[in-house]
């Protein structure tokens, strides 16, 4: 890998805001492979966090061979979209945990594929996260790849990281972004392209005070870009709009986070979204009491494009709204049975 324009002096801080996120490389483990001597510049070991980089440097990171799967494999039921030797793509439910971590050792989308992709599914992600180039998060429904070789994982992993694989979502947020909206002109990071679609422009970085949440940043942290488009508005004035979620960068809750800093956070985010207050008034019977009642953050991997990584060819795949959110936009358009 080479370091990107700009970049903090130190070589860890370097790597964790240079090291693509589908590596499955924490700050942590970063700091555990400088120690081990398997981060080097021009073959030489750098072994000091400390040690000073520049732009352009071209830095070897050298993991250990992955160590056997102590991740088991768990017949559960998967929604597979596509599948070939080389890779698989999934529709995952809400609910599901992409790999196991603290707090979530079992019934993750790791267990599933390792059960339906046997000793097929690449280790080049780890030992705990095998074959995963890019997640969702656990409540969030839609669209993944998954490698099933090395070649693949490879050739994806680079997609992901040069940004040229398509990712679409739909989103329901509070409120309706506009480009006249005078509040919006203050928010830094904030503007408008022709055709009114927003741009959402910072870093993000973990939060200061809990580490489980993103904040948007504008100095350190990742470079991240959101672009969304309001597909429908709900409500005189808006209470809520649909929103057509393009990312050209895919970061740690990258959407949720862009979203809320400018103020139209997912309706359900736990997280991000905090309180509104919505008038029923505005909306068709019982619209307000379903926004206010659903469970998670309205969010969904609608639409995945790459290039497949062994033959070249276009791949482009779309999944259907589940049915909570499907049944939530009914309701907002006054056409639920």
């Amino acid at each position: 890998m080479r370091i990107g324009p700009n970049p903090p002096a130190r070589l860890d801080k370097a790597l964790a805001r240079d090291v693509p996120e589908a590596a499955g490389l924490s700050r942590s483990r970063l700091a555990r492979l400088i120690a081990d001597g398997a981060v080097a510049r021009d073959g030489t070991p750098l072994t000091d966090p400390r040690a000073r980089v520049a732009e352009g440097d071209t830095i070897a990171i050298t993991p250990p061979a992955t160590a056997e799967l102590a991740t088991r494999p768990e017949a559960i039921p998967l929604r597979v979209v596509h599948e070939d030797d080389a890779l698989i793509v999934i529709d995952k439910p809400a609910g599901m945990v992409v790999h196991p971590a603290p707090g979530a050792p079992a019934g993750t989308l790791v267990n599933a594929l390792l059960h339906h992709c046997g000793a097929s599914l690449s280790g080049i992600g780890g030992a705990r996260r095998p074959g995963i180039v890019h997640r969702i998060d656990k409540d969030t429904t839609g669209l993944l790849v998954v490698a099933k070789c090395d070649r693949a994982h490879h050739g994806l992993a680079a997609q992901f990281a040069a940004h040229s694989a398509e990712r679409r979502y739909l989103a329901l947020v509070h409120g309706a972004p506009d480009a006249g909206d005078p509040r919006l002109r203050g928010v830094r990071g904030v503007s408008f392209e022709p055709g009114n679609v927003l741009r959402i422009t910072s870093q993000l970085a973990r939060h200061r005070t809990d580490r489980q949440r993103q904040a948007v940043v504008f100095a350190g942290g990742r470079h991240a870009v959101t672009r969304a488009e309001a597909l429908e508005r709900f409500g005189t004035p808006p209470q809520v709009a649909l929103m057509a979620c393009r990312l050209e960068t895919g970061r740690t809750h990258q959407i949720r986070v862009h979203m809320a800093h400018a103020g139209h956070a997912l309706v359900g985010d736990p997280v991000y979204g905090g309180r509104r207050k919505l008038s029923a008034a505005a909306l068709p019977p019982g619209a307000a009491q379903a926004l206010a009642a659903f469970p998670r953050q309205a969010l969904h991997a609608e639409t995945l494009g790459f290039t497949h990584p062994l033959t070249g060819e276009a791949l482009r795949f779309s999944a259907p709204l589940p049915a909570d959110f499907a049944a939530l936009l009914a309701t907002l358009r006054g056409d639920a049975r």
